[in-house]
């Protein structure tokens, strides 16, 4: 969330970034913020006089006692005292309960690099690699591709958990798990450490790494617990250092984690849907680090890299976009996608590359300190990256490396994972 110092000081900053977005219904959100902000430090200043009249009046009577004055006076003054300071708390929780509910509903603030646009169709293309998609044969989909190969089965998925779902079997199972491997240690070599996350996370978490407002219909609730599946492994991975003061000496924590993501995708409808793009279950690699706020923008750029030279070594067609105001979402100052080259000749999102400077840290509660022992000096940066979600990137081998008698040539990289196979076949 933001500092509400900013909003104290700037609230025309915020106010502008808002209209960037295309957000202007939450301008009003920053003037009832204002407003309950000073109603509660009013409150709490009342407080701090009352008690402090409390102690002054309460040490006179010790005084006034020791020389057997009467005291009947000052006890009236005081006597009231204790109700009014109860009252007073009573609605300076109810004031700061309002800021905290604006606060975790107002977006980041944009970085001067963010394109201005209404929706994904304004986000700036950086860079493409790779030659256009040729063939000297009618193209199929994937899922056409992978159900000819009898290396996956939708139906039998329908029925026994519907729409959303699938088996995949065989060597594209196989195939899948190579990629995980290669990536895991690609990362490694990188110098990122390997984590298997928690699969679930409690509301508390949640509510620090993402607006549960905004995504909280995405998620799958655990009933009768405090637990939700995790949509990403992006959300374990930020919650890891909840509450805590990390030192300087130990920035940046670079961080690769693997788990299954599960997400209701409601409100995806007319967004492209088509076979494993958008699932309610997948496997995905994330990148993940913590660090001090003056080389994030450095760091942005890493994770952006590593995920290129990943595609790269795939042999994967990519194209980088700046994610413009309308379609960056809350949580980051700036993001990139990377967007694979599919078999029609459109690219689509495989990977979001976000720079969340301080937001997710100050909702979380991670600070940093310039050396053991010493208070905190200020809220880390965080950023998060997509190193590769399995069922994109399968598309885009079952798309890119499609053959003309069916068949799928093996990406080289993945040849030594697949125990030296070169082609998915039909057997």
């Amino acid at each position: 969330m933001l500092d509400i110092k900013l909003i104290r000081e700037h609230p025309e900053i915020v106010k502008n970034d808002l209209k960037k977005r295309k957000e202007e219904e939450k301008i009003q959100w920053v003037d009832e913020l204002l407003k309950y902000d000073k109603e509660w430090r009013q409150n709490i200043n009342k407080i701090n006089q009352l008690r402090q009249k409390r102690n002054e009046v309460t040490q006179k009577i010790a005084e006034l006692k020791k020389k057997n004055k009467d005291v009947s006076d000052l006890l009236k003054e005081i006597k009231n005292i204790p109700d009014q300071i109860k009252k007073l708390e009573q609605d300076a929780e109810k004031y700061k309960e309002k800021v905290t509910k604006i606060l975790m509903q107002l977006p980041n603030i944009l970085d001067p690099s963010v394109p201005y646009g209404v929706d994904d169709h304004d986000n700036v293309e950086i860079r493409r690699w790779g030659k256009p998609l040729k063939f000297d044969f009618e193209p199929k989909n994937h899922l056409e591709i992978a159900e000819n190969l009898g290396m996956i089965d939708s139906k039998r998925a329908a029925k026994v958990a519907g729409h959303g779902f699938f088996y995949i079997k065989d060597d594209l199972a196989l195939l899948e798990q190579s990629l995980i491997r290669f990536t895991i240690d690609f990362m490694i070599k990188r110098g990122y450490v390997f984590v298997i996350p928690p699969y679930m996370l409690h509301k508390k978490p949640y509510l620090g790494v993402t607006d549960l407002e905004f995504f909280g219909d995405q998620l799958y609730k655990i009933e009768g617990e405090d637990l939700y599946l995790i949509a990403t492994a992006e959300h374990p991975l930020a919650s890891m250092f909840m509450d805590e003061v990390i030192d300087k000496k130990d920035l940046p924590i670079k961080l690769v984690g693997l788990s299954p993501c599960f997400r209701k995708e409601v409100g995806a409808h007319g967004k492209y849907t088509k076979g494993l793009f958008r699932m309610h279950q997948f496997h995905k690699i994330e990148q993940f680090i913590f660090c001090l706020p003056k080389d994030s923008p450095k760091l942005h750029e890493e994770l952006q890299k590593n995920s290129e030279d990943l595609y790269k070594a795939l042999g994967l067609r990519y194209r980088v976009v700046n994610v413009c105001t309308g379609d960056i979402g809350i949580i980051a100052s700036k993001k990139y996608d990377t967007e694979i080259l599919m078999g029609d000749g459109q690219y689509r999102e495989v990977g979001s590359n976000s720079n969340c400077t301080d937001y997710q840290a100050r909702r979380l509660n991670i600070k940093f300190r310039e050396k053991p022992g010493q208070p905190p000096a200020g809220f880390v940066h965080t950023l998060n990256n997509t190193a590769i979600a399995t069922s994109r990137t399968l598309i885009g081998i079952l798309e890119q490396y499609q053959q003309k008698d069916g068949s799928v040539k093996i990406p080289d990289v993945l040849v030594p994972y697949m125990n030296g196979k070169k082609f998915l076949v039909k057997k």
